[in-house]
């Protein structure tokens, strides 16, 4: 049997969008991917349906895998031919361990390339407004761990070298060392007034931030009851924050939103969202199996509703390959998103959204084997949707650590399946959405939340992108800024 080759490949800091081009080609030609906690689990959903997961996430009182485990199951699935990616938060060249991982491929005569990626050392300074380096401030940068693995898991570092020959220092994960680190940096001669800021969750919506100086960040951090994952930094530099914060400024910073989808693939207002500075959760995701199409009296109908711009190419491609004149199809065209209509546009028809659809007229809605989406209709399935239920425990996992503030339905046909989707999570959605700002994106969206027992907050004026953001920055949650 040929071997298989390994990639261990860094995430990037959080945002999903900073990993490398090579890391993101090596996910999508993935058949086994082991993954770590901060490592964005959005990314698995670049990988190949049929890739196997494999979560090796650890946190400091537990580990999922140990670390010997995971060097020998590297090997296993690459000496059994495969493509294995070790996907790894931040650099895996920074504290992430690649060397022993590199070292058991090595021994064990496997391929292997080493992929960089994005320090969260550094993104996550340059989100909270501050640059490592600056020529007026510090010449100098370095990267350093705030715990080893005594029993005490104090650092047996080099403090006067860090103190007289570094500007700026990042400790990584060292918020329960804090008050150790402070004082050895003023015994070996820093100023009780160096400013220190923590930076949890950089480079994510939810991330937050605690600045203060060695002489009183310890006693904030209790007070705030900061926590891990956190960046350290130390050093005169962060006074530039206050001139140059960006990311803490955009519309959306603060949101943490929980997004139901209807489709395989992203949605481009999660896109949006995230462009705005949001947070967004998408659930949850999906697998379809295209049907053989029979359009039977399609051409009768007066209206055509398609629930998905999936749903549009399905039909489009039954009609052409049984040689059906398109122009014989008298109905009017209706999407159950922009983006349908966007699918519908690309095949040069003119639709309209699900809310302009008028009651009068026979209806035929063109989709997946979900038919909760209106009702008194008849309906041709294109595809059999499943849930992707590999995914259910990310899903779970995502939602531990996120506190989500904001609930977004992007049409009526979400609502069903994302309810479908809590049940097999064992998730209460009643208690979920708690405190949460439910929002949706049309009347017929809203009257499918009620229909289903839930309460609907409001919606923007339009079902567009644009709007929603807009209602969004209008309508803050309790407790934003």
């Amino acid at each position: 049997m040929k071997t298989g080759k390994v990639f261990l490949v860094g995430a990037g800091p959080g945002d999903v969008r900073l990993i490398t081009v090579k890391g993101l080609e090596a996910i999508k030609q993935a058949e086994v991917i082991l993954y770590d906690r901060l490592a964005n689990p959005k990314l698995l959903e670049f990988a190949p349906s049929d890739c196997e997961l494999i979560y090796c996430g650890k946190l400091p009182d537990r580990h999922i895998l140990r670390q010997e485990n995971i060097n020998d199951l590297l090997a296993e699935k690459a000496l059994e031919g495969k493509v294995v990616v070790r996907l790894k938060g931040g650099d895996p060249g920074v504290f992430g361990r690649v060397g022993e991982e590199a070292a058991a491929l090595a021994h064990y005569q496997v391929p292997f390339e080493i992929v960089p990626g994005i320090s969260s050392g550094i993104a996550a300074p340059l989100y909270a407004g501050i640059p490592v380096t600056h020529r007026e401030h510090a010449e100098s940068f370095a990267v350093v761990t705030a715990h080893d693995k005594s029993a005490e898991g104090k650092p047996k570092l080099d403090w006067e070298g860090l103190v007289r020959g570094v500007d700026t220092i990042a400790f990584y994960m060292g918020v329960g060392n804090l008050p150790y680190i402070c004082e050895n940096l003023i015994a070996h001669g820093k100023s009780s007034s160096t400013p220190v800021i923590l930076i949890q969750w950089g480079t994510f919506g939810r991330q937050k931030t605690l600045q203060g100086t060695l002489q009183d960040i310890s006693v904030k951090v209790t007070e705030a009851k900061f926590s891990n994952p956190a960046i350290i930094l130390v050093g005169n530099v962060i006074s530039l924050r206050e001139k140059i914060s960006w990311f803490e400024k955009m519309p959306l910073y603060g949101r943490q939103i929980l997004l139901a989808r209807t489709g395989e693939s992203a949605s481009g207002l999660a896109k949006e969202l995230m462009e705005q500075g949001a947070d967004v959760i998408e659930f949850p995701k999906w697998k379809k199996t295209k049907l053989p199409v029979e359009l039977g009296n399609v051409k009768d109908y007066d209206k055509i509703l398609f629930s998905s711009p999936e749903s549009v190419n399905e039909f489009f491609e039954a009609v052409i390959g049984k040689g059906m004149d398109i122009r014989k199809i008298r109905a009017d065209f209706f999407g159950g998103s922009s983006k349908s209509i966007n699918a519908l546009k690309e095949r040069g028809f003119i639709a309209r959204l699900i809310e302009d659809m008028p009651q009068a007229g026979s209806l035929l809605v063109v989709g997946d084997n979900d038919k909760n989406i209106i009702e008194n209709a008849d309906y041709l399935i294109t595809s059999e949707k499943e849930l992707d239920r590999k995914f259910l425990p990310i899903f779970q996992r995502m939602l531990e650590e996120a506190d989500v503030n904001t609930m977004v339905f992007p049409n009526a046909a979400a609502v069903g399946t994302f309810t479908e989707g809590l049940k097999a999570c064992n998730i209460n959605a009643f208690e979920l959405l708690k405190n949460v700002q439910v929002v949706c994106m049309g009347q017929q969206t809203k009257n499918a939340v009620e229909r289903a027992g839930l309460t609907a907050d409001g919606m923007p004026e339009s079902a567009t992108r644009e709007a929603l953001v807009e209602y969004l920055i209008k309508n803050p949650v309790v407790g934003e800024r």
